[in-house]
């Protein structure tokens, strides 16, 4: 599909009856003329108008059920530093809670705003219809962010896997590693440009093949598995900070794909759909694997560091095994690398259909449809901070998209509140006070992933809100005083509704 959004938010009265005399077809109908000011402001901002190129939407359930998984997990590389941290038993446990105390709450917020505001940009656009054009900058810039640094973690954690397997030059510090990381940075990026459906259905193909391994894994790990190995415990105190930041970065991004929403055939459906499949996918995707390896080998916690599935296949099922995982791994990497690239890319696409970025960011090539210029741009950030420590990486991604989380649960519950009437195709069936008990409980650990990431990361975090801040207040001088071209000028009016005080959405 090549779509664009239209948004229309929180304009003066004056301006709304000036465009709807100019283009009545993209206000509604005449009933909800005469709805109250700012939920009349609302519909206006979920309607649909502008087809590019006549194209259809091209992502159906099953694609963007494995751009979710791909976007979330993408198997369980990665996990081996939880048992490194806190043990088998607490990493089981954690496999096994997380992705449903943690991963159904977001992804039912996901499923009900995506449904409500199916344009590119998705969580953008509800911080900006609950709180106006600084709080979608603000949360846009965070998320954004997150998904960039997290994306630089792809490139290196293929070179750990190549490094203990193929090619042990990649796996030290030096030139080799430096050229391997941005070698495969610029080409995965070149994918991304080849469109979202190839992407989507290469997702599908990439999570086949990489999971084949560990189902095999577990099937021939049955005999060899001793319950009493899950008990083993880690060598002085447990690591909770590195356990948890492990955990997380394993199992969040369940919300990305709404970035794409305006790519998703009938997103009303196909949403909740995909959502309630991928957390069950997950779910058995990192716990079988972890207990067959923890279960079936004698190797300590301190073995396991980025790159021990591999060897733990080897042990259980022979050397093909273990190249097998270890090129699944590989592919696993390029998987998530190419969904939260696109995610990444479409959110920024969205920003600039909101005209919160200028429009250059929302040109799409004219073969693919994809956009261009914000997957240069984001290959370029990419880059830039690849050569962060895994760990640091790991932690000022957590660290963002924590904060604009909060800020997503924050938006889901202002908009039930405060527009109750608001068309959704598909609502979460609980009253206002059990959604916000529902957003409590991964409220409080996006608290504690904050509190316990150390003063690099808040120093960092702190940097980059800062200059997200400034960015908005930037594009806001540019659009005023026209020094850049923007999709959508009517976004100064809120601006100036802001500095004037008015509360209203």
């Amino acid at each position: 599909m090549n779509q664009e959004i239209l948004m229309t938010s929180r304009q003066p009265s004056q301006n709304r009856e000036q465009q709807r005399q100019e283009d009545p077809q993209s206000h509604g109908t005449r009933a909800q003329e005469h709805a109250p000011h700012d939920q009349q402001q609302l519909q206006n901002g979920q309607q649909t108008t502008v087809q590019q190129g006549g194209g259809q939407r091209k992502i159906t359930l099953i694609p963007l059920v494995f751009l979710i998984y791909f976007e979330v997990a993408g198997g369980p590389y990665g996990s081996e530093k939880a048992v490194r941290a806190a043990g088998p038993l607490f990493t089981l446990l954690g496999f096994l809670i997380f992705p449903f105390a943690w991963g159904v709450p977001e992804s039912l917020v996901t499923a009900e705003l995506a449904a409500a505001f199916p344009g590119n940009g998705g969580f953008v656009l509800w911080a900006d219809h609950a709180f106006g054009p600084m709080a979608g900058s603000l949360l846009g810039t965070w998320k954004y962010l997150s998904i960039v640094i997290n994306i630089a973690a792809y490139p290196a954690l293929v070179a750990d896997y190549l490094g203990g397997s193929v090619a042990p030059a990649v796996a030290d510090p030096g030139r080799a590693r430096t050229g391997a990381v941005i070698g495969m940075t610029l080409f995965l990026s070149f994918l991304n440009y080849a469109g979202l459906s190839i992407v989507g259905w290469g997702a599908v193909t990439l999570g086949v093949v990489s999971l084949a391994p560990f189902v095999l894994m577990a099937a021939m790990a049955v005999p060899k598995v001793r319950p009493r190995r899950w008990a083993l415990q880690v060598k002085g105190g447990k690591d909770w900070r590195m356990f948890f930041n492990t955990l997380f970065w394993n199992l969040n991004y369940w919300d990305s794909a709404s970035t794409m929403a305006g790519e998703v055939d009938r997103p009303e459906r196909t949403f909740p759909r995909a959502l309630a499949v991928a957390v069950v996918l997950i779910a058995v995707s990192y716990l079988l694997p972890l207990m067959a390896a923890t279960g079936a080998t004698d190797a300590p916690p301190d073995a396991w560091v980025n790159g021990y599935l591999a060897d733990a296949a080897g042990i259980i099922g022979g050397p093909w095994l273990k190249y097998w995982t270890g090129a699944g791994a590989v592919l696993s990497s390029v998987g998530m690398f190419e969904a939260q690239m696109s995610s990444g890319a479409f959110q920024l696409l969205g920003m600039a259909d909101l005209g919160l970025l200028p429009s250059i960011f929302s040109r799409r090539a004219a073969r693919t449809g994809t956009p261009w210029v914000a997957i240069a741009a984001s290959t370029a950030v990419t880059i830039a901070v690849s050569f962060l420590g895994f760990d640091d990486v790991v932690a000022t991604a957590n660290f963002l998209y924590s904060l604009g989380t909060l800020l997503e649960f924050a938006a889901f519950l202002w908009l039930r509140a405060r527009h109750p009437a608001l068309k959704r195709p598909y609502r979460v069936p609980l009253p206002l006070p059990a959604l916000a008990a529902m957003c409590a409980v991964p409220s409080a650990f996006l608290a504690y992933v904050c509190v316990v990431a150390g003063w690099r990361v808040f120093a960092v975090a702190g940097g980059l809100t800062a200059l997200g801040v400034g960015w908005h207040g930037v594009m806001r001088v540019c659009r005023a005083k026209k020094l850049l071209r923007f999709n959508n000028s009517t976004v100064v009016a809120a601006d100036l509704q802001e500095d004037a005080g008015d509360d209203t959405v």
